[in-house]
């Protein structure tokens, strides 16, 4: 009987450990020493990520096509006493920039359907894709390999 009641305690442990990782609170700079080039990085996601990466200890280098876009994101990310630096770059293909300009999915007219197609009740906020990230870029995932890891809310995903 006392066995039985080991499984709760370890799998409470391993999932309270799993969070701390995933969360940046295992460890107070799990990415000290690190330097991290995240392109796209001074709105949305990119930017998110760019934040949770430089509050784990990493020296972030965000960028962007507009250098306004780049002073912006710098200023508001080292008046919260992060290590950023910044540069302008233009990633892609012209005819890639405009199909994803052309897809507009986050308008306030196609939110509702899109929940409802992908049966989620709200869409997800940038900072819920910016932990997954820095944990994959720490020392905690490092006998991770060849794993597709989906941050969609509960929504199926396919490759």
């Amino acid at each position: 009987m006392q066995k039985a009641g080991l499984l709760p305690s370890v799998c409470s442990q391993a999932w309270r450990s799993l969070r701390m990782a995933s969360s940046g609170m295992s460890r107070p700079h799990p990415l000290a020493n690190k330097v991290a080039l995240v392109t796209a990085s001074t709105d949305g996601i990119g930017l998110a990520i760019a934040r949770r990466l430089a509050q784990d200890g990493a020296h972030v280098v965000v960028s962007s096509r507009k250098q306004q876009n780049v002073d912006r994101a710098v200023a508001t990310l080292q008046e919260e006493g992060l290590s950023v630096t910044g540069t302008v770059c233009h990633v892609g293909k012209a005819e890639d920039r405009e199909r994803l300009v052309a897809t507009l999915w986050m308008e306030k007219a196609n939110e509702e359907s899109i929940k409802e197609l992908l049966r989620i009740k709200r869409i997800g906020k940038p900072e819920e894709c910016a932990g997954i990230v820095s944990f994959l870029c720490s020392e905690d995932a490092s006998y991770i390999s060849g794993e597709t890891m989906v941050v969609a809310g509960g929504a199926s995903s396919r490759l």
